[in-house]
């Protein structure tokens, strides 16, 4: 039986449009050529000429938010408490392991439009045609209208968003990690504001991830190629980086799928 592996992640990298203006990663680059002082700073006497080809080392330092690039939503991120405001919400560093290592089952919603709000019908149905039964700690991924349009500029406005009512059907059969190719698990801002605008009613702001005040669960965005995955019959590899009390992580997420 053959293994294949299939990365689910995007590259943190610059001038890509995976973030709205103002919230994108910065990478300093520093080349073999320009790093000589810095090794040499550790071996008094030490001179370029020592090294194989007057070469130190590359290195980088990045300024980066915990939501750029693939990563993991903790519950904290969604609000302070869950289970109702009976407990505090588990930060990125205190989720469980076994949790993200689980079968993968994968929604299709390519073809519901930008901005469009998935419902607990929308899932029922989406379950009912590919056939699967959804089990505690099932990985569930969503994919979008917006994977296709990844590092383009209507990238963060597009794809549908999930719900409150679609996010507690999953949550409220064992699902805890979840993911999307889109920016947010919500719908795009954009098309939220102008909903908002018009009706002037909070519970459409966040609601997806607000969910989460109720049902905790971990959340990953940004993720690609889910349409290359089969709806099911795959496991999901998503370990987040562990940040101390922070409400993310950055997760390198990978399928697996045999035969």
């Amino acid at each position: 039986m053959t293994r294949r592996l299939v990365d689910l992640s995007i590259a943190i990298a610059m001038d890509v449009p995976s973030d709205p203006p103002g919230m994108e990663p910065r990478i300093a680059y520093t080349k073999h050529d320009e790093s000589v002082g810095q090794l040499a700073s550790f071996f008094p006497g030490l001179q370029k000429e020592h090294l194989p080809d007057g070469e130190g080392w590359a290195t980088e330092r990045v300024q980066l938010s915990t939501h750029n690039g693939t990563h993991m939503d903790a519950p904290y991120h969604f609000h302070s408490t869950t289970d109702n405001g009976r407990r505090r919400s588990p930060t990125i560093d205190e989720t469980p392991l076994e949790q993200c290592f689980a079968p993968g089952v994968k929604l299709d919603f390519r073809a519901l439009p930008d901005g469009y709000v998935a419902t607990a019908q929308d899932v029922e149905r989406e379950l009912e045609r590919i056939g699967h039964t959804l089990r505690p700690l099932d990985i569930v991924v969503v994919n979008t209208r917006a994977g296709e349009v990844f590092g383009e500029p209507e990238y963060i406005h597009a794809g549908c968003g999930m719900g409150r009512e679609a996010t507690l059907y999953l949550t409220s059969r064992g699902v805890r990690v979840v993911g999307t190719d889109a920016w947010s698990w919500d719908a795009p801002f954009s098309h939220t504001a102008r909903k908002w605008a018009e009706e002037r009613d909070p519970a459409v702001i966040w609601e997806g991830h607000k969910a989460g005040r109720e049902i905790p669960y971990w959340q990953m965005e940004k993720l690609s190629n889910l349409s290359s995955l089969p709806a099911s019959g795959f496991d999901i590899i998503c370990f987040p980086v562990k940040i101390e009390g922070a409400s993310a992580g950055w997760s390198r997420v990978v399928a697996v799928l045999e035969g």
